[in-house]
């Protein structure tokens, strides 16, 4: 299984892994050793799009040099050009879409025996569910098939697997006696895993086709993500890293926008569960009860991962969003006086159409005055079958580059300083990794993990040095205090060994006491 893209890919493929598990299908680490390579791909941004053909074909010169007998393309970019793909791709024996990965130990078996899956047939699926978010409920149903209103399958991901408890053991592991466990299989033994908190997307920005192909916004139940969180925890996982489209619209299809700041308590209370953390948040939805509830409820990382995009108010209004750096920095404001020490990234795109050089001065005077941690700079494309695409004012490519590689340097810069404004301070450090620095028995004990305010893969480290470190282990949750830098990775020592930290110091940490 070899996954691209985002950490709801990453959920995807452990469903899958479960499915396929569930039908006698063994996932392997080494591609080489298996019968089918299925690879989840992504079709966000065309840099995503070649990762993924160039993974499919690198599997498909396994398959010519006779080490594996099938390639299967599932994920973002088969769902979205289905057959385009497959007839481009013939080396691939079949792409599957969405609709395919609950019978997709079926359609693994068919592909050794060499049956021809036709290829999927892409449609807009945000006409698949009701317009109105509560009517989706009764259309998807409690049990049974699930049909759209043209009676074909709806999208299996608006409904994640999950299967009875079947003895005691699976009782014990979930924590919640008599509940259903997840259909889905770990592929890795990190102290972090990603939860699913709800499927598609309901807003219409100009540059972004997800909704097109993720489908509308449906929210999963708060019984089946706690379920799962217990399920994770029984695995070992220390923190939970809930992920969506669009996390600030859960529970709008329940008719309860207040539903994440309920579950976002329960989650923290899982047995096991040392931390758990928020991703994708609109700046537009955000509510003051959820700025509440993440900068202050014990266990919840004071961690705001914000979709900005841009800080000029006429280039936003064209990409179809809401807000402007004025906006933006009231919110953050607020955020820290609530929690001084609270995490902020964001992502910008630059080169929009009929972005001018005042815009992009615009958006560099905010982030100056963001204090952000994480800055993600990506230059503007154009993406099939969105309303961008169709915009005159088009930026030229060199242009694009040229202002891409000004804020990325901005950003740099920035995102250093701001890591350097940690110093001295106290963090909250899950340790991920434990070894020893250098080579040889003489080298220094050393540790990694990420502080409150650094998210999984997307933004810095934390490097754990002195004392103590000795006695980590992966898991551990660890006070610590900073004592260096490396442009966004923090270096600290050890101030503390209590795992989990009491409450009442992480409330005392947040505010900024000392």
């Amino acid at each position: 299984m070899v996954t691209l893209g985002c950490a709801r890919n990453d959920v995807d493929s452990e469903e899958l892994a479960g499915r396929l598990a569930a039908d006698g299908w063994l996932v392997v680490d080494d591609a080489a050793e298996s019968d089918v390579v299925v690879v989840n791909t992504c079709g966000f941004i065309e840099a995503a799009k070649k990762d993924s053909i160039d993974s499919l074909l690198e599997a498909a010169e396994l398959k010519k040099e006779g080490r594996v007998r099938g390639v299967v393309a599932v994920g973002c970019l088969a769902e979205r050009y289905g057959n385009q793909l497959g007839d481009s791709l013939p080396e691939a024996d079949a792409v599957l879409g969405f609709d395919a990965y609950a019978q997709i130990g079926g359609k693994l078996d068919a592909v050794l025996r060499g049956e021809v899956l036709p290829a999927h047939m892409p449609r807009d699926r945000r006409r698949l569910l009701p317009l109105a978010p509560v009517a989706r409920r009764a259309a998807l149903g409690a049990t049974g098939p699930v049909l759209a209103p043209d009676r074909s399958p709806v999208n299996s991901l608006d409904r994640s697997p999950m299967r009875p408890v079947a003895d005691a053991a699976q009782q014990a592991s979930t924590g919640r006696l008599g509940g259903p466990v997840p259909v889905r299989q770990r592929l890795g033994r990190e102290p972090v895993a990603p939860l699913k908190l709800a499927t598609g997307c309901d807003r219409r920005c100009s540059f972004c086709a997800i909704p097109s192909f993720r489908g509308a916004y449906v929210s999963r139940s708060p019984d089946e993500i706690l379920a799962e969180a217990a399920w994770l925890a029984g695995t070992g996982v220390r923190e939970l890293y809930l992920v969506s489209e669009n996390s600030t619209s859960y529970g709008k299809d329940f008719g309860d926008l207040r539903a994440l700041e309920k579950l976002l308590p329960e989650l923290a209370a899982t047995p096991g569960i040392a931390r758990v953390r928020v991703s994708y948040l609109q700046p537009a939805e955000l509510r003051p009860g959820l700025v509440g509830a993440i900068c202050t409820t014990p266990g919840v990382a004071a961690y705001f991962d914000l979709s900005f995009q841009h800080a000029s108010a006429s280039v936003l209004r064209r990409m179809r969003r809401f807000g402007d750096g004025r906006r933006f920095t009231e919110l953050l404001g607020t955020i820290r006086d609530l929690a001084p020490h609270a995490g902020a990234r964001s992502n910008v795109i630059v080169g929009f159409p009929g972005e001018t050089g005042a815009d992009v001065a615009e958006l560099e005077r905010f982030l100056e005055t963001a204090e952000l941690d994480a800055v993600g700079v990506f230059g503007y494309s154009d993406e099939d079958g969105t309303e961008a695409a169709g915009y005159d004012g088009k930026v030229g490519s060199a242009t694009i580059a040229r202002r891409v590689a000004q804020l990325t340097d901005l950003a740099e810069q920035l995102t250093a300083a701001r890591a350097q404004d940690r110093l001295g301070s106290e963090v909250v450090v899950l340790v991920e990794e434990v070894g020893l620095a250098g080579a040889g028995p003489q080298g220094q004990p050393e540790a990694e993990g990420r502080a409150e305010h650094q998210a999984p893969e997307v933004d810095g480290s934390c490097r754990l040095v002195g004392p103590g470190v000795e006695r980590l282990a992966v898991g551990d949750l660890v006070r610590a205090s900073v004592v260096g830098t490396e442009g966004v990775d923090l270096i600290a020592t050890l101030h503390s060994l209590r795992i989990p930290p009491d409450p009442t110091d992480v409330a005392r940490h947040r505010a900024g006491v000392s």
